[in-house]
C-alpha cells in the first residue's frame, strides 16, 4: 500500500517544541464486533456477559476435524458498514490465516482478510470544532480498506496468584477492521473521527459500539514529522477502548517522539499500550510486519463471492445515515447546524427529537430536546435510552405553551415534575392550578397595583423606557408566573404611554 499525504500542513494544528513546530500524523485501525447471534464461522453465541467459556464451539476450540461455515449475515453487516462508509465493495474476496501463536488463539492462527477485503477505499466527513469564533471544519478522512476477521479470546491474569485463565467466548465472533488512511492532524479529529465512525455502524445496526464491553476499540497509529517533510517512523496504540483515551493518548505520545527527536533520538517501529491511570503510553513489543504473520489463502475456505444485485438489494434497505439526516434538519426544519449535529449525534437522541418534532415546531422541539431534556440527562449521568420524560410527554409540554395555556416559566417547572413524578402535562397543570392568567381584567389590576406601589421606578420609566421590563417583571412575579407574558407587556406600555 503506497500512502499518499492528502493534507496541506495547518500551522493552527501545528504542535510546537524546543527546536522549532511539528505535526503529528494519525491513523486509525478500528474494530467493530459485527451485531449477529452467532459467530463469523460457527453456530457458537454472541451474548456479551455470559459465563467464561459459555460461547465455545468445537470450531471455536479448533477440534480436530472441525472446519468454518461463513455467516451470512455478517457478511451482509460488513457489506452495509460499507455501504455506510461510501465505499467501494469488492464482489469477490479471500479468507487468509494470519498465523500467531498465544493462549487465547486455539486454531494458532487467526482467519482474517489480507490482500483482497471485502470492503475498499471510502471516506468519512468528520465536523472539527466549534473554534472561538463558533465555526465547524468539516475534514475528509479516507477508508483504507474494511476487512472481516475472527476475534482472539481473552486471557485473564488475575484470577488466580500463579496461572492465566482463558476464556473462548470472544474466540470466533466476527469483527470488521475498519482501517483509515493516515488522513488526521490533531487529538481532536482522531477523537471525532471515531465518534463519527461510531454514530454511523449504530445507526446501521451493524455494531453496538458500546466500547467499555470491548465490541468497539482502536489501534492507533502515531507518528511525528517537520511540517512539509515526509512521514516518520510510527508507533501503534493496540485496544484504546475510550475514545477520551484516544485523544490521551495522542497527546502523550506525540510529545514522547518529539522529544526523542529534538535530543537526537530515533523513533523505533513498535507496539505500545496506552495506561489510562497514568496518563502515558509503554512499550509492549516491537511492531510486527505483514510478513512476519506469513499470510496464506484459507484452504478450508472458498473465495467469497456475490454479485451486484446482492449488494443493490442492502443499498435498498439502508436507513438514513447522520450527514443526510443532518441535512434534512437544517434544510426541512430550519435548525441551525449546530443544533442538528448534536440532534444526529446518536440515532436514539435523533428518533426522539424526531418523535417530539412531528407536527411541532422543529425549533421548539430542538431547543427543548437539546438544553433541557439533554442537559437534565447530563446532569443526572442518564442516557437518552433510561430517560424519564418520554417524547410525547416533551412534546405535551410543548403544545400547552403554543395553546398559551402556560408560559414558558411554568413550563420549566412542569419539565421538572413530569421529570421527577411523571404523569401527563395536561393533567398535572389542572390539577395543579398551573395555567397561566389570560384574563385581561385580572393582569390590568396586578399591573396598576405594581405602578402605583413605584412611583420611582414610574418616572425613571418615562425617562427612559427601556426599563419598563422591571415592571413586566414585578407583575410576573406578583402572579406566580402564570400571567400571559405577552399580555403583561402590552397593558404595561399602555398604562405607562410607552408607544410600540
Amino acid at each position: 500500500m503506497s500512502i499518499v499525504d492528502v493534507r496541506t500542513p495547518d500551522p493552527k494544528r501545528f504542535i510546537p517544541g524546543a527546536t522549532g513546530d511539528w505535526e503529528v500524523i494519525i491513523g486509525m485501525e478500528v474494530h467493530a464486533q459485527v451485531l449477529s447471534n452467532s459467530k463469523l464461522f460457527s453456530g457458537a453465541s454472541t451474548e456479551f456477559g455470559n459465563a467464561p467459556n459459555a460461547n465455545v464451539s468445537l470450531v471455536d476450540a479448533a477440534m480436530p476435524g472441525m472446519l468454518p461455515v461463513i455467516n451470512e449475515e455478517c457478511v451482509k453487516q460488513a457489506v452495509r458498514t460499507g455501504l455506510g462508509l461510501k465505499a467501494a465493495i469488492n464482489n469477490r474476496s479471500i479468507f487468509d490465516r494470519k498465523n500467531y501463536f498465544y493462549p487465547d488463539l486455539p486454531q494458532g492462527y487467526q482467519i482474517s482478510q489480507f490482500k483482497d477485503p471485502i470492503v475498499g477505499e471510502g471516506k468519512i466527513i468528520i465536523s472539527v470544532g466549534p473554534d472561538r469564533q463558533g465555526q465547524f471544519e468539516d475534514v475528509e478522512i479516507g477508508i483504507e480498506r474494511l476487512h472481516l476477521e475472527q476475534d482472539a479470546g481473552k486471557s485473564m491474569h488475575d484470577q488466580h496468584p500463579s496461572m492465566s485463565y482463558v476464556d473462548l467466548n470472544r474466540s470466533g465472533v466476527a469483527l470488521m477492521e475498519i482501517v483509515s488512511k493516515p488522513d488526521m492532524r490533531s487529538s481532536d479529529e482522531a477523537k471525532a473521527y471515531m465518534t463519527k465512525l461510531r454514530s454511523i455502524v449504530r445507526y446501521l445496526g451493524t455494531c453496538d459500539g458500546n466500547m467499555d464491553e470491548g465490541s468497539m476499540r482502536a489501534d492507533v497509529n502515531v507518528s511525528v514529522r517537520r511540517p512539509g517533510e515526509g512521514f516518520g517512523t510510527r508507533c501503534e496504540i493496540k485496544n484504546v477502548n475510550s475514545i477520551r483515551f484516544i485523544g490521551q493518548a495522542i497527546e502523550y505520545e506525540a510529545r514522547r517522539q518529539i522529544g526523542i527527536l529534538e535530543d537526537g533520538g530515533s523513533i523505533d517501529q513498535e507496539t505500545r499500550l496506552f495506561d489510562p491511570n497514568k496518563g502515558e503510553t509503554r512499550s509492549m513489543r516491537s511492531k510486527e510486519d505483514a510478513h512476519d504473520y506469513r499470510y496464506f489463502p484459507d484452504p478450508d475456505l472458498l473465495p467469497l463471492e456475490f454479485d451486484d444485485a446482492f449488494v443493490e438489494a442492502l443499498k435498498a434497505d439502508l436507513p438514513e445515515l447522520p450527514d443526510d439526516k443532518k441535512e434534512r434538519f437544517v434544510r426541512d426544519l430550519g435548525l441551525s447546524v449546530y443544533d442538528a449535529s448534536v440532534l444526529v449525534s446518536e440515532k436514539s437522541i435523533a428518533d426522539y427529537f424526531e418523535a417530539v418534532a412531528e407536527g411541532r415546531d422543529g425549533k421548539i422541539a430542538a431547543n427543548w430536546v437539546i438544553n433541557d431534556l439533554l442537559g437534565a440527562l447530563n446532569k443526572a449521568g442518564k442516557a437518552i435510552e433510561e430517560t424519564p420524560v418520554s417524547p410525547a410527554q416533551l412534546g405535551g409540554i410543548i403544545d400547552l405553551i403554543k395553546a398559551e395555556t402556560i408560559s414558558g416559566k411554568i413550563a420549566k417547572d412542569l419539565f421538572e415534575i413530569v421529570w421527577n413524578e411523571g404523569g401527563d402535562p395536561a393533567e398535572i397543570v389542572e390539577a395543579r392550578g398551573m395555567k397561566q392568567v389570560t384574563d385581561t381584567g385580572a393582569i390590568e389590576k396586578a399591573v396598576d397595583e405594581i405602578i402605583a406601589a413605584n412611583p420611582d421606578q414610574v418616572a425613571k420609566v418615562q425617562a427612559k423606557p427601556s426599563l419598563a421590563g422591571w415592571f413586566v417583571g414585578q407583575v410576573m412575579k406578583a402572579t406566580g408566573g402564570k400571567a400571559n407574558p405577552q399580555a403583561v407587556q402590552a397593558l404595561v406600555k399602555a398604562k405607562l404611554g410607552i408607544e410600540e
